[in-house]
């Protein structure tokens, strides 16, 4: 049966910075199948300290390095995105998932979720439909990296799922998981994490329930607090949203490029010519150099004081050929050699060990 369009499609807002928890659940979740944080944050420019500290924000990228290491570490798992979808709460998401919790009913906490998309950990585009027997959320993977395309996919699918049967309190019935294409190898398992069989070769990929589910009054409900709350929600998105050219420089550094990426490696992943790239940095009051040089310091701090790792090991992480690059930069910001530094720290914080 074909749905009417209900509300409007919603973009995942990739530009948007998340909040560390999102990356602590995938930390929790692959622990639980023995794989430890350090192996989890290889490459994504995320401390094992920061994992702890709910003020920090993560790029996009960053968290996408996140899930390639995940898949990397545990291929033998079967529905792999799909258990990790399942790990995702109300609570996990903050402001955005108390909206959700106060609304009228599914239909409206759908409604909201839609509106600040970004403040999730969706990557699919989604919107939701409805007539006179069903309502449902489709989710469209077509932005997403081909080889990430279906472990997300199974993911965000999961989380929808376990989100509307928590706000529903369990008395949500779940009518149909729906997927284009082939059922993969696992089709058997995603069947068994949520009892129903997905049905494959459809011509979306949606989660169904049943309208009068939907529209049933959840017990919540506070039509004051949801206009606070929204507020708050706008206001989380204006913060988190990474603006300018300079952001989304940055964001390449903190992810897939690497703090030894250059201006002429960044520049074709924004589709500009590195002279353009410099002029317009430069527009902006920065340079390629000046954002390198914020984003090394600001990790080395981060792993000098959250960390134990060696000065030579942190200094090859940080995009230096070798040691002595890095402490003569850690001397221009800082007056102080890295090993100074950290013992100061110890003398602040306890004792740590030195490097």
């Amino acid at each position: 049966m074909s749905l009417a369009p209900d509300l409007v499609a919603a973009p995942a807002g990739l530009a948007v910075q998340h909040p560390i928890a999102i990356a602590q659940v995938m930390v929790n979740f692959a622990a639980g199948h023995g794989v430890d944080a350090g192996t989890c944050l290889l490459g994504t420019g995320i401390s094992e300290a920061q994992l702890h500290d709910p003020d920090v924000l993560i790029a996009r990228e960053q968290e996408m390095r996140l899930i390639e290491n995940l898949m990397l570490a545990l291929p033998a798992v079967p529905a792999l995105g799909f258990e990790l979808g399942l790990q995702y709460n109300v609570a996990t998401f903050g402001i955005w998932g108390f909206v959700m919790r106060i609304s009228r009913n599914l239909r409206e906490a759908v409604r909201s979720a839609l509106r600040y998309l970004p403040l999730s950990t969706a990557y699919c585009q989604l919107s939701a439909f409805s007539d006179d027997a069903e309502f449902g959320v489709h989710l469209d993977p077509g932005g997403i990296p081909q080889h990430l395309r279906q472990f997300l996919l199974e993911r965000d699918t999961a989380t929808a799922i376990n989100l509307l049967r928590e706000l529903g309190l369990s008395g949500v019935r779940l009518l149909r998981l729906e997927y284009q294409g082939r059922p993969p190898e696992h089709a058997g398992r995603i069947a068994s994490l949520i009892g129903c069989a997905p049905q494959y070769g459809s011509s979306r990929n949606a989660v169904v329930l049943r309208r009068v589910d939907a529209e049933t009054p959840l017990p919540m409900y506070d039509a004051h607090l949801v206009r606070l709350l929204e507020d708050q929600c706008r206001a989380q998105l204006e913060r988190r949203q990474v603006l300018g050219l300079s952001g989304q420089v940055r964001q390449l550094l903190l992810g897939p490029a690497g703090l030894t990426a250059s201006i002429e490696d960044i520049a074709p992943q924004l589709a500009m010519a590195p002279r353009s790239l410099r002029r317009r940095l430069e527009e902006e009051g920065t340079s390629f150099r000046q954002l390198v040089d914020a984003e090394r310091r600001q990790l080395a701090t981060r792993l000098l004081d959250g960390t134990e790792m060696k000065i030579d090991e942190l200094a090859l992480q940080l995009g230096y050929g070798d040691t002595a690059s890095f402490n003569r930069a850690f001397r221009r910001w800082f007056d102080q050699s890295p090993g100074e530094y950290r013992r100061r720290a110890a003398r602040a914080d306890g004792p740590t060990s030195e490097r």
